[in-house]
């Protein structure tokens, strides 16, 4: 008889408004590892409604999750309601203190910095944002993912999947996490190379800035000067 592998609790938070692919992206591969036992946190057991059109029902809520290894906390419009919520900041900061993992993709950060998490980190966020990282002591470094002791933390959305295969290359392995990229096939090979404002026509980064994220930006600002 052999022996079962150790439990390695996985736990993402929700909220209403959520980015789906920010955490059923890294998600997919974590489950991969040996042990791998994902959950799904949230104030209450009720359908989270995602940004894609449909909810996605937690497994936890914040009293019966079990201590997370590796703690990720996704990012979404939805973020401005987590860093203003006390009983949501204290969850990531009591399961923060035993995970060896604490983590965030894209704007997740900002929830980290408002938990108190990234003082005197180096992190990033999506390219949106990042501006505000300083606003919770963190140092903003440009790349889709930043590594600062056990704080990790990947930018936009996608980059999720590249935190998810850089924590399985530290505990199994890079043998192992090549092995789940190549299961998953990911294979980024983009129709276009519009995918960060370092190469995106300029024009393009104006108008999308303008017209979705620099009212978000505003918004969240003035709540995190209000916190």
């Amino acid at each position: 008889m052999t022996d079962s592998p150790k439990p390695f609790h996985i736990v993402f938070l929700l909220f209403d408004g959520i980015t789906q692919l920010d955490f059923t992206g890294p998600a997919q591969f974590l489950a991969r590892m040996a042990g791998a036992a994902v959950h799904t946190a949230a104030k209450q057991i009720k359908p989270i409604e995602t940004d894609s059109g449909f909810a996605i029902l937690p497994s936890k809520d914040f009293a019966d999750c079990p201590q997370a290894d590796l703690l990720c906390v996704p990012g979404g419009f939805g973020t401005k309601d987590v860093i203003a919520d006390d009983e949501t900041l204290q969850f990531l900061r009591s399961q923060a203190a035993g995970a060896h993992y604490i983590t965030s993709v894209c704007t997740g950060s900002l929830a980290l910095g408002a938990a108190g998490l990234l003082d005197g980190k180096r992190a990033t966020s999506h390219w949106a944002y990042t501006a505000l990282l300083e606003k919770f002591g963190a140092t903003y470094e440009k790349a889709r993912v930043v590594k600062d002791g056990n704080i990790i933390t990947a930018g936009g959305v996608t980059s999720g999947i590249d935190f998810a295969l850089t924590v399985i290359a530290e505990i199994a392995g890079q043998q192992f996490a090549e092995s789940v990229q190549l299961g998953l096939e990911y294979d980024p090979r983009p129709p276009f190379h519009s995918g960060h404002p370092d190469l995106a026509d300029p024009e393009l980064v104006t108008m999308l800035r303008d017209r979705i994220y620099a009212k978000q930006v505003a918004d969240l600002a003035d709540i995190i000067d209000r916190s």
